[in-house]
């Protein structure tokens, strides 16, 4: 019987063929530091670039050498362990002298974190400076983010008073006191805001995040894996939301604060919203609001959350 990994691989196969014809042709010079964007779960969204350089590369540096071996026999490719280098957040700064050491020898290094593009909270940055200022070539291959992933399904559509714009954060504080502190100056932020958690202090930071009152998030859960769980509701519902199921606590975390809307300034398309909320569901009475009255639907749907919580 074959190997999981086995099996895996076989199914690569005409991917990795397809990389080195796709991406075989291009310049990948020696002394080089490529920096590697690899999954954030499903297999399938590596780019053919990344099979290319990580079956060209001589050395593969990374954040777990026994998770990226593992990856590489899922996908085929085969590393020696003394290929494999471990470079992870304690040990950083030090092993980027032994990546920099093989560079100048000539040798071509990739840089792969755990999971998604190196340097976004995950190791990796520290590296890059290193190299750099080695005076070294660094080409990055872009790819999978948990980040760009999350906000491409929260919708944050610009509007009269937002253009799009979002800033990242990732994981804030552990400790209570300095978590709400964090949470009570994102509140005063009028951007989006994209976060990172871990399911062992995700019902933490929503009891946080829960002060937001009706400010909207997007909740990110093992996104592009088999139970992915994307879903849209005001900070203060969060709680409730993952306490309906219990495996709304396992997996990765990526969530999307929306942006601080500016509720409609005429009573008049107030109370339009409140006729229309009376008769119709929330979607629908936003939706004629909007058309009726001229405000950006964002707004309207703001307006419209907060109008049904203080009605209860």
């Amino acid at each position: 019987m074959s190997h999981p990994a086995q099996s895996v691989a076989a199914t690569y196969a005409t991917a990795l063929q397809a990389a080195r014809e796709a991406a075989g042709h291009q310049n990948y010079q020696p002394g080089t530091l490529f920096v590697v964007a690899t999954p954030i779960g499903n297999l399938a969204d590596i780019s053919l670039r990344a099979l290319h350089v990580l079956q060209l590369a001589d050395v593969v540096a990374c954040e777990d050498t026994r998770h990226t071996q593992s990856m590489l026999r899922a996908y085929g490719i085969d590393k020696t362990a003394a290929q494999l280098l471990a470079v992870h957040q304690h040990n950083e700064v030090q092993a980027a002298q032994t990546v920099i050491e093989r560079l100048q020898l000539g040798a071509r290094v990739a840089y792969v974190s755990d999971a998604g593009t190196p340097a976004i909270s995950d190791p990796g940055a520290r590296l890059v400076a290193e190299v750099r200022l080695a005076r070294l070539p660094v080409v990055p291959l872009p790819g999978a983010s948990s980040v760009i992933t999350a906000l491409s399904a929260a919708g944050i559509a610009p509007d009269a008073h937002q253009h799009g714009e979002f800033v990242f954060v990732g994981f804030l504080p552990s400790k209570a006191t300095e978590r709400q502190a964090a949470v009570t100056q994102l509140a005063q932020e009028p951007r989006a805001v994209v976060l990172l958690e871990a399911p062992h202090r995700i019902e933490a930071l929503a009891a946080a995040l829960a002060t937001l009152g009706a400010r909207a998030i997007t909740v990110g859960r093992e996104l592009t894996k088999q139970f992915e769980d994307i879903a849209t509701l005001a900070a203060q519902d969060l709680p409730a939301w993952l306490a309906a199921d219990a495996n709304r606590l396992r997996g990765e975390f990526a969530l999307v604060l929306h942006p601080e809307v500016q509720a409609p300034t005429h009573g008049t398309d107030t109370r339009v919203l409140q006729l229309l909320l009376a008769e119709l569901p929330l979607k629908t009475a936003v939706k004629l609001a909007a058309d009726i009255t001229g405000e950006p639907r964002n707004a309207l749907y703001q307006l419209a959350l907060n109008l049904k919580q203080t009605s209860q």
